[in-house]
C-alpha cells in the first residue's frame, strides 16, 4: 500500500468514525422496512418527523434573539449579513438572501449568500468544495470584510471544513459570527461568537439532511433576516412597507399594503404613491402625517427609515 492510499483510508476510517457520533447521520432501524410500506404511510411518517421541527428551534430561542439583536444593531450601522455554507445549507443561505431584495428593499450587497463552489453550486455539487477552508477565506476576502458585518456559517452537521472556515476567518476580522448547525457539541457553534445548535434528531433517510435538518435552517434563517429587518424599521406593523414593487403582483400589494395601514380611499393612494414615487412607506406617512412627498422623505431619513419614529415627528 502506497503513502498516499495508506492516508486516504486513514482518512476514510477517521471521517466515517467521525460521522457515526452525528445524530444527524444515525441510523434508525425502526425504519428499515419503509420502502415497503404504502405511500400514504410513509407520507404520514414524513408529516410527523416534520411536526418535530419546530419544538426543536423553540429550545433555542433565546439564542435565536440574542444573535438577532447583535446583527441589527451591526446592520444598523451599515453593516452586511452573509451566508455561508455547502450543499443544501449553502443553497438556504442564498436564498434568503435572494429574498431580501423584493421583500425588504434592501441593497443586494447588504444580505449575501455564499455557497462553496460559487453559483453553479446551486444547481450542481462542486466536488470537494464543502472541505475547503481556504475556499471560505477566499470567498470572504471577496467581500472585505468589516467588524459591523455578520457571518452566519450553516452546517447539519456542524463540521463542514467550508462553513467552519468561514465562521473562523471573519472572528478573526472581528464580524459578528454566527454558527447554525443540527448537532450539539458542534465544532461550527464553537467556533463563532453566537453558537445556535437545532437538534432534530436522525433523519427519515439516513443522512439525508434535507429533510428535517433543512428545515430546521430554513425556519431559523427565516427569522434571522425577517426579524433584523423589523428591528431596522423595514416593516410597520406587519407590514411590509419596504416592499420592492417590481412586477404587477407587487405593484398591487402596494397599494393594498397602503389602504391597510392608512384606510384611506383607493384616490388618496394613487396620490400619495404618485407624489412619493411608487415608494410604500413614504406615501403612507404623506396619508397619516399629513405631510408632502418631499418632508416625508426628509422625516424618514432623520428617523433611519423607521416609520412609527418619523410618524411621531410629523404630528409632534
Amino acid at each position: 500500500m502506497t503513502s498516499s492510499t495508506a492516508d486516504a483510508s486513514s482518512n476514510y476510517h477517521s471521517l466515517r468514525a467521525e460521522l457515526e457520533t452525528l445524530t444527524t447521520e444515525a441510523f434508525r432501524p425502526e425504519l428499515s422496512q419503509i420502502d415497503r410500506l404504502s405511500t400514504l404511510e410513509i407520507a404520514k411518517i414524513m408529516n410527523a418527523e416534520d411536526a418535530t421541527v419546530p419544538t426543536a428551534v423553540a429550545t433555542q430561542l433565546p439564542r435565536i434573539a440574542a444573535a438577532i439583536d447583535a446583527v441589527a444593531e451591526r446592520m444598523s450601522r451599515g453593516g452586511r449579513l452573509i451566508y455561508a455554507g455547502a450543499g443544501t445549507a449553502g443553497r438556504l443561505g442564498v436564498l434568503d438572501a435572494s429574498e431580501c431584495p423584493p421583500t425588504f428593499n434592501t441593497d443586494p450587497s447588504e444580505v449575501v449568500g455564499l455557497i462553496a463552489g460559487g453559483p453553479s453550486a446551486m444547481v450542481t455539487s462542486v466536488e470537494g468544495a464543502e472541505d475547503s477552508k481556504e475556499l471560505a477565506e477566499a470567498d470572504l476576502k471577496d467581500l472585505s470584510l468589516t467588524p459591523d458585518d455578520t457571518v452566519v456559517g450553516v452546517s447539519a452537521s456542524g463540521r463542514t471544513p467550508y462553513a467552519v472556515g468561514a465562521v473562523e476567518h471573519a472572528r478573526a476580522r472581528g464580524a459578528l459570527t454566527i454558527g447554525l448547525s443540527c448537532n450539539a457539541h458542534s465544532a461550527l457553534a464553537a467556533a463563532a461568537e453566537h453558537g445556535i445548535e437545532i437538534v432534530v434528531g436522525p433523519e427519515l433517510l439516513t443522512g439525508s439532511t434535507r429533510l428535517k435538518a433543512g428545515t430546521a435552517q430554513k425556519l431559523v434563517l427565516n427569522m434571522l433576516s425577517t426579524i433584523t429587518m423589523i428591528r431596522l424599521g423595514k416593516t410597520y406593523g406587519n407590514l411590509m412597507v419596504d416592499v420592492r414593487a417590481s412586477n404587477e403582483k407587487l405593484r398591487a400589494r402596494s397599494r393594498r399594503i397602503v389602504a391597510l395601514a392608512t384606510g384611506a380611499s383607493d384616490e388618496e393612494i394613487e396620490q400619495a404613491l404618485a407624489a412619493t414615487d411608487g415608494e410604500v412607506k413614504n406615501a403612507i406617512l404623506t396619508i397619516l402625517g399629513g405631510v408632502d412627498g418631499p418632508t416625508a422623505a426628509r422625516l424618514l431619513e432623520e428617523s433611519d427609515g423607521h416609520l412609527r419614529a418619523a410618524l411621531a415627528a410629523s404630528t409632534g
